[in-house]
């Protein structure tokens, strides 16, 4: 029985790194995977999901996978779906995926965010957290060793607690925080 399956972690936590392992893994098994990105996600174009340590692939966009594909035709040529950067879907995208789950049998493997920079659930997110049949957090540590929470936007004046929910940015612009450096606004060294 395909499932709903959403993995969420902070920053940096590897959660495309894992996509990409996944997919090749159903690859190299003989089965046939589709990775997926949200195409809010235009850092490295709008066809590749890269990792930050490098790994990448070629995919499509979710409004690719929804509008040029028929669910038919999805089931026929696809083992599993794997969407990165979920957090960015829209509610009625993913019920679009639960869909594939639910009346297709494609397993649907999620990865993103659950909280942007003020600890708010993005839509996407809010959704899974919602309906998924499983949910994994996937794990990454504050600059103190604690398990990281939080996703901390950050400019040379320090955290940033104020502003639009989705800006598109790395290290260079966020780190996970465990709760209590979050709350402090302690970005460490």
């Amino acid at each position: 029985m395909a499932k709903l399956y959403y993995n969420y972690g902070a920053m940096g936590s590897s959660k495309t790194a894992n996509a990409l392992m996944v997919h090749y893994n159903y690859i190299e098994r003989g089965k046939n995977a589709l990775l997926v990105k949200s195409e809010i996600d235009r850092r490295f174009g709008d066809q590749v999901m890269r990792s930050r340590i490098g790994l990448e692939h070629e995919c499509i966009t979710l409004d690719a996978l929804i509008h040029s594909y028929t669910k038919d035709q999805l089931k026929a040529n696809y083992d599993c779906i794997i969407v990165d950067e979920v957090q960015f879907a829209s509610p009625e995208q993913i019920d679009y995926l639960a869909d594939l789950v639910d009346f297709y049998n494609i397993p649907v493997v999620c990865y993103g965010l659950r909280a942007d920079f003020q600890n708010k659930l993005f839509p996407g997110s809010e959704r899974l957290l919602a309906i998924a049949d499983c949910i994994n957090e996937i794990k990454t540590v504050c600059w103190c060793g604690k398990k990281a929470t939080c996703n901390a936007r950050y400019n040379e004046n320090g955290i940033i607690r104020e502003g639009e929910q989705v800006v598109l940015g790395s290290n260079d612009q966020y780190t996970a925080l465990c709760r209590k450096h979050f709350k402090e606004g302690n970005l460490g060294k």
